[in-house]
Parts: C-alpha cells; sequence; structure tokens
C-alpha cells in the first residue's frame, strides 16, 4: 500500500491503515480497565492490609505512580518517533507496553514472595506508563498525518475510539467470569484470567503494527530534528504543552472516572454487585466509542472552541448534582443514567480536543509536544482520579464528592479552550494541512504544518 494511498486513497484503504495504528490502544486500555476494575483483588494479592480502604489507596496510588513516567515517556519516545518516524516509534512503544503487562499478569503474590511482589507490579506499572506517554500522543499524530482534507478530527478521534473497543472487550470478559466462577474464586486467582488473554493477543498486535507505513507528511519532511533540538523546541514551547495539558485534563479525569474507577465506586461506595458495575461500565465502552467520532465531526464541522467550551461548562454545571442524585439512593438505573452522561461528556469533549491538541502544536515536534501536553494530563489526573475519588470521600463522608475533581477539571477546560482560541471562529481550519491560511490568533503558535 503505497503512501499515497494511505493518504488518499479507497476507505478500505484508509480504514485498514486506522486499525494498524490503533491496534496498540487495545492492550493499553484492556490492562488499565482491568487494573482499575480488579483493584480490590489486587490489593489483596499484592498490597494486603486490614483496611479495605488502605488496600484500594496503595492500589490506585500504585496505578498513578506508573502514569507519572508518562511525561518522561512522552519526552523520550516522544523525541523518538519525531526524529526517525511514526511506524518504527510505534513499534517500540508497544514493545514495552508488552513487557509490562507480561509482569503484572505472571507476577506471584504478597503470599508468595513478600515484598517483592508489589516492587515488581510497580516495575510493570513503570513500564506501562512509559510506553503509554507516547501511544496516545503517537497514534494521534499518525491519524491527523493521514486524514484527509477538513476531516483531521474526525479521524483523530478513533485514537480515542479504539480504546473504548478494549474497555469493552475487557467489561465483557470481566462480566462473564464473575457470572461463571464464585466471587470468591475470582478474587482469589479468577481476576488474573483477563490478564493472561491480554498476553495472548500482544502477538497479534505486533503483526498489525509492523503493517503499517509511514504518514506522507513526516516523508515530506526536509528535515527530521535530532533529539537536542526537539527537547529544545519543546522547552521554548512550554506555554503551548501547558495549556494543552490543560486542555487534556477534563478528557483523562472524566474518562478514567467513568471507566477505571466506576467498576470500584458502583461496588465499594454504592454497594452494587460486580455484574451492575461491568454492565455499566460495558455500556459505557459502547457509547463512548459512538460520541468520539461525532465530536470530531461535529468540530470540523464548527470549530473546536464551541465544542470544547460547551462541553466543558455543562460538566461544570452538572457533575455534582448528578452524583449527588445518584449516591442519594443508588440503583442501577440511576449509575447507568449517571455514566451515560459523563461517556457523552467525555466522547464529545475527547474527540474534538484530540484534533485541536495536533493543531496548536509545533509541527516538527509535533508528537513530543502532544505527548508531553497529554501525558502531563494523564499523569497529574486523569490517573490520580480513582485515588483523588476514594481520598475525597474517605475525608468528607461526601459520596458525591469525587465532582469537585471532574469541577476543577472542567474549570481547567474553560480557561485553556478561550486563552487558546481567544478571537477565533473556526480554528481548525487553519491547521488543515491541504489547504493552508493565515494563521488565527491562538497564542501566537504557528500551527501551520511544513
Amino acid at each position: 500500500m503505497s503512501q499515497t494511498l494511505i493518504q488518499h486513497g479507497t476507505v478500505k484503504s484508509r480504514v485498514n491503515a486506522i486499525l494498524r495504528a490503533t491496534s496498540g490502544n487495545f492492550l493499553e486500555q484492556f490492562d488499565f480497565f482491568l487494573f482499575g476494575f480488579y483493584a480490590s483483588a489486587i490489593g489483596r494479592a499484592f498490597f494486603p492490609s486490614e483496611s479495605e480502604t488502605a488496600s484500594l489507596v496503595n492500589t490506585f496510588g500504585v496505578f498513578w505512580l506508573g502514569a507519572l513516567m508518562r511525561p518522561v515517556g512522552a519526552i523520550v519516545l516522544g523525541a523518538y518517533i519525531d526524529q526517525i518516524g511514526r511506524r518504527k516509534g510505534l513499534i517500540i512503544t508497544l514493545s514495552i507496553m508488552a513487557i509490562g503487562t507480561v509482569i503484572i499478569a505472571f507476577c506471584p503474590s504478597y503470599a508468595t514472595i513478600g515484598i517483592a511482589a508489589p516492587i515488581i507490579v510497580l516495575a510493570g506499572r513503570l513500564l506501562q506508563g512509559f510506553s503509554a506517554g507516547v501511544e496516545v500522543g503517537g497514534v494521534s499524530v499518525y491519524l491527523a498525518e493521514i486524514a484527509t482534507p477538513g476531516n483531521r478530527g474526525f479521524y483523530t478521534s478513533f485514537q480515542s475510539s479504539s480504546q473504548q473497543v478494549a474497555i469493552f472487550v475487557a467489561a465483557s470478559v470481566g462480566y462473564l467470569l464473575n457470572e461463571s466462577m464464585p466471587a470468591e474464586t475470582v478474587a482469589s486467582w479468577g481476576w488474573r484470567i483477563p490478564f493472561f488473554l491480554g498476553c495472548l493477543i500482544i502477538p497479534l498486535i505486533f503483526l498489525l503494527r509492523r503493517t503499517l507505513e509511514e504518514t506522507p507528511e513526516f516523508l515530506a519532511m526536509k528535515k527530521h530534528p535530532k533529539a537536542r533540538e526537539i527537547f529544545a523546541s519543546a522547552l521554548v514551547g512550554w506555554r503551548i504543552v501547558v495549556l494543552g495539558m490543560m486542555m487534556a485534563i477534563l478528557s483523562t479525569t472524566t474518562f478514567y472516572f467513568v471507566t477505571v474507577y466506576t467498576p470500584t465506586f458502583g461496588k465499594t461506595v454504592l454497594k452494587l454487585s460486580a455484574q451492575d458495575a461491568l454492565l455499566v461500565t460495558l455500556l459505557v465502552a459502547m457509547t463512548n466509542f459512538i460520541w468520539n467520532p461525532i465530536g470530531g465531526a461535529v468540530s470540523d464541522r464548527i470549530g473546536r472552541k464551541p465544542v470544547l467550551l460547551a462541553i466543558a461548562g455543562l460538566a461544570l454545571m452538572s457533575a455534582y448534582p448528578a452524583l449527588n442524585w445518584l449516591v442519594s439512593a443508588p440503583t442501577f438505573g440511576k449509575m447507568l443514567a449517571v455514566a451515560m452522561m459523563f461517556s457523552f461528556y467525555f466522547g464529545t469533549y475527547s474527540g474534538t480536543m484530540l484534533g485541536a491538541l495536533v493543531e496548536i502544536v509545533p509541527a516538527h515536534v509535533r508528537t513530543t509536544c502532544f505527548s508531553l501536553a497529554f501525558a502531563l494530563a494523564a499523569a497529574l489526573f486523569g490517573t490520580f482520579t480513582p485515588l483523588a475519588s476514594t481520598w475525597l470521600i474517605e475525608r468528607t463522608n461526601d459520596k458525591a464528592s469525587p465532582a469537585y475533581w471532574l469541577m476543577f477539571s472542567a474549570t481547567l477546560g474553560i480557561i485553556a479552550a478561550l486563552t487558546i482560541y481567544r478571537g477565533t471562529a473556526k480554528p481548525s481550519r487553519t491547521a488543515d494541512r491541504s489547504h493552508p491560511e493565515p494563521n488565527d490568533n491562538t497564542l501566537g503558535v504557528q500551527t501551520a504544518s511544513p
């Protein structure tokens, strides 16, 4: 398949390119979701404690510590991808992620090897976080660079949509596991089965990634900067990286709340059944998959700014009333309704935000700056969401208090959008590489591609 075919060829060739590029997202989110859903069992296996809350905090703490490696991976692996190419870089990230997944799946419990168990699990999470730091950015940039004119938001939205397939599969496996095994068996060793299944699909994902073609836009660049030049450019553009991080925070916090934390929230806080919590998450994955491309497509037509501001404003106003209504008398129906609301917020916002972030960062260091902005949002805020939610509930004794975390994220998103897009109507058009126009007033950052 030629480079021209990827960019301007048939629908089938473009779909194949999207599937190959996003395949690694499946492994990343499959494992991330399982870690959140089986947090209680993982806590007992690797971080035993007399208090269930303390065990959960330790588990989510390791989950978050792994995410703190994301910015490191964004800088190191992002520079590598900007220098040597999108295809080779995505293969490297998948290799590192696969190692981390295997380590966690096969690590013996604390009862078997003692203190070595949590250390090994932490090492696996650090490797996963390191690779995940550039996975989102690398895939998003790849999709943006093969997008057809006027559809960059729609194309990049499939980075996030592909992750929802992993959530759906993981939730389905977990649901079947809980239906076919006693709860005690699942808590004891059955929770490892989905992790083993994740290991089995690694060879297939490698095969898909190896068949990727390099993007025409990267090949067309006259000069590929060295790592030192990339780091210097990223440092000079620190302001756009910070604003990009602020813009991405609402996407990451909402995602981790409605997928990774919701099963634990449903079981341990609302006291609903594990099956109910899994079913909600399964349905959320389906709607997330739908809302992402819709958000990207709408933002291609009316601009990124209106969509970002509308969703962030709705999230700010409705997060606490919705959660307060849910926790006042928890039911499966209420939990599903609230989860669907947050799914709409996440999917529409994320589908828009990914395209926006690709457009506002400098083209020659696109992967590095995009990955760093998103990695900081995920590491400092998104993956901190389960721990923050658990801590807020424990501290305030208010089961609806996780809403404060989401409201804070929405506020940062509003500030970022107003700052980045001040005085603009349809900023997405200025970044269309096939139809460049004069730069708009977005921080004075030149978004046109090389």
